[in-house]
């Protein structure tokens, strides 16, 4: 039987309540669901809104990413649709399965749940889809070892680099250092357009937020857009590639702390530019420190620490002032011996992205082999 998305889903995001991602939690009492890769996006102590009935879909609107939540959960940001079955007995792991198949075209940072609403899906008898699930999670228990036996690398990656560097802020390894500004042409924050949000378009300029600064890299999960004319008036900050950001307020109360998060821009030059929360170091060059090496080092856990010492501000929400940056100590081993532990994390990250790719295509296949297609009006 072939039914129309329509039939099947209702959308009950509104009943949702939003946690802002500057206040995810690396642990607590319940979870918080968002549009970007990973299962959980992080976790709250707050108990008042909680969405509790489960089991439901979670389809991101402009990453196109479908998720399964079988426990009560928070929605985190904006860009996030909860859905739930029209019918009394579903079976929502296969409707998660089915959703998985459908092909939704990448319009970039546009809404797409309008594509999805177009979709027809194969719906066979309740027996039959508990079959396919039985078989399609077998599967996918598989690819989730394989998945935590990938993520043992990025423990590989943090040893190494002790045993190569020892610890940057206490340069118990006695390399020459020097101060941040001693070895950059440009440290400066970006800022907030007059008007804030209504500056924001479809497509432009690529305007990133602190919120964009996500575990040591660029999250484009939840990225607006400036026009050209607005970025010309922010022309201080405008990114060029190989420059490094790091996150100028947020709070402290977790491991994972919002302030100070860091992440390498690899991109066009004069393609994107940051808000006010958001400070841009630019090296004058590369004889001395490597990009990439600069973002291991600020983003190591010796250096969370620091910056959660050094930083000002209240009690629940601090910041790190531009003298405090331009002073950090930075040690300066060779650039040879940087390059050999660049050149390490690079082979991880390819080994780790192939696997990655091969599960994810590996699971496809076997969902389309085992629902079919799944195809829009």
């Amino acid at each position: 039987m072939i039914r129309k998305f329509i039939t099947l889903f209702t959308d009950v995001t509104k009943t949702g309540t939003k946690i802002p991602k500057e206040e995810y939690l690396t642990t607590g009492k319940n979870i918080i669901i968002d549009q970007g890769k990973d299962s959980i996006a992080g976790y709250t102590d707050r108990q008042k809104g909680i969405f509790k009935e489960v089991p439901v879909i979670v389809f991101g609107d402009h990453t196109r990413i479908v998720k399964y939540v079988d426990k009560p959960f928070f929605l985190g940001a904006d860009g996030v649709k909860v859905l739930k079955s029209k019918e009394k007995e579903s079976n929502y792991k296969y409707l998660y399965y089915a959703l998985k198949a459908a092909h939704i075209p990448n319009t970039g940072y546009n809404r797409h749940f309008k594509w999805l609403k177009q979709i027809n899906i194969n719906y066979p008898g309740f027996n039959e889809q508990k079959n396919i699930v039985d078989i399609l999670d077998s599967l996918t228990r598989i690819i989730k070892v394989r998945q935590k036996e990938l993520a043992l690398f990025d423990k590989l990656i943090k040893a190494r680099f002790v045993e190569m560097f020892g610890d940057p802020i206490s340069n118990n390894f006695n390399w020459n250092t020097t101060k941040l500004k001693n070895i950059t042409s440009k440290i400066t924050n970006g800022s907030t357009p007059k008007g804030g949000s209504k500056n924001y378009v479809n497509s432009g300029v690529m305007f990133l937020r602190s919120q964009n600064i996500w575990r040591n890299h660029i999250d484009s999960s939840d990225v607006v857009f400036i026009s050209e004319k607005t970025n010309l008036k922010l022309q201080k900050s405008v990114l060029k590639n190989n420059d490094i950001l790091i996150t100028k307020t947020g709070r402290i109360n977790t491991q994972n702390s919002s302030l100070g998060r860091a992440a390498l821009y690899s991109g066009k030059d004069n393609s994107a530019n940051i808000n006010g929360h958001v400070y841009l170091i630019r090296l004058k060059n590369h004889n001395l420190v490597l990009p990439r090496f600069l973002v291991t080092v600020l983003t190591g856990e010796a250096y969370r620490k620091y910056i959660r010492k050094v930083c000002v501000g209240g009690i629940d929400k601090r910041q790190i002032n531009l003298n405090q940056v331009e002073n950090f100590p930075i040690i300066l081993p060779p650039v040879k011996k940087q390059q050999e532990f660049i050149s390490l994390i690079q082979q991880v990250d390819k080994s780790k992205f192939e696997n990655i790719v091969y599960l994810n295509k590996t699971l496809s296949s076997k969902i389309l082999s085992q629902i079919g297609d799944v195809i829009r009006d």
